[in-house]
């Protein structure tokens, strides 16, 4: 009997020393494994949100400004077209490449729209593709993000309707 409890606890002692040796430097492996697939998806998920956050913002100052200078504008024709350029340097300003321009739309509440005391609403609206995809393939799969911005802006009691 203790002969065999002898043996057992060598053979397990054996056994113990094998597994030890065997598992060296893999530790190491493992960890770059598990880093790689779980840090490429996280990284992805911070870019994205970034990314769509970025555009979130340039969609609100853009439809801030617009209203601003659509309020302070001269003519309604001028004061349009200077607003849709600074939409369009918003987006550029955040680094946000879009195909198409962000939309700007303007609804006035009096007519004409620079009525004293009268107010503006604007809003600005785009789409952002996802990261790393083609925007064929993003479309296709639904990977677009609709953003929209928007701002009253009231025009001052104290200006010239025009």
């Amino acid at each position: 009997m203790r002969r065999r409890l002898a043996r057992l606890r060598g053979t397990a002692r054996t056994v113990a020393r094998r597994l030890r040796d065997e598992e060296d430097g893999n530790a190491i492996v493992e960890f770059i494994g598990v880093s790689f697939v779980l840090l490429i998806p996280l990284v992805y998920l911070i870019l994205t949100f970034f990314l769509i956050q970025g555009a979130a913002f340039a969609a609100e100052g853009a439809a801030r400004e617009a209203g601003r200078i659509l309020a302070t504008g001269a003519g309604r024709d001028s004061a349009f077209d200077a607003a849709t350029l600074a939409t369009r340097m918003a987006f550029e300003d955040f680094g946000l490449d879009t195909e198409a321009p962000p939309d700007l739309a303007v609804d006035c509440e009096a007519d004409p729209c620079l009525t004293p005391g009268s107010r503006i609403h604007v809003t600005v609206s785009t789409e952002v593709t996802l990261p790393l995809i083609s925007t064929g393939v993003a479309r296709t799969v639904g990977a677009v993000v609709p953003i929209q911005g928007s701002a009253v802006v009231v025009v001052d009691r104290f200006r010239e309707a025009g």
